[in-house]
């Protein structure tokens, strides 16, 4: 799994094309303020492990990440290009709802992208060190 995480100041995103068919219809976009996106690309090897230890790797990166930037929104994206690999969709959307479900548990405010789109992303982030961390977990 590849992660890269940015704090934003703003973030939204329109749907430009539905690139999954069994994706559910999107037509309208969304803003978020003051919040964690996480770039996230869950990856073949991944799928070696069950989605919940996986999960529970991705969010304990995501809490870590969350407390350094003091933030306690975190919105997920699936970002296919952090790697060549590529997991099943289904692994994939298994991960991100598990994921979802756990921060949504410790008290964070969560969103995902949709999942099965190109989005066009009006991203505007601060420059600190750690407002972008990448990893591989």
């Amino acid at each position: 799994m590849k992660v890269l995480v940015m704090y934003v100041n703003e973030f939204s995103y329109t749907p430009a094309k539905k690139n999954l068919e069994e994706a559910a219809d999107v037509k309208e976009g969304a803003s978020y303020t003051d919040s964690l996106l996480a770039f996230i690309q869950i990856e073949e090897t991944d799928e070696e492990s069950d989605a919940k230890s996986r999960e529970k790797k991705l969010v304990n990166h995501l809490k870590w990440t969350a407390r350094k930037n003091e933030c306690k929104k975190i919105i997920l994206h699936s970002f296919a290009h952090l790697s060549e690999s590529k997991a099943s969709v289904q692994f994939t959307k298994k991960v991100f709802d598990l994921a979802e479900k756990r921060l949504q548990n410790g008290d964070y405010e969560t969103a995902q992208t949709p999942f099965g789109y190109f989005l066009n992303l009006e991203i505007k982030a601060p420059g600190h060190s750690l407002a972008r961390i990448w990893a591989s977990l």
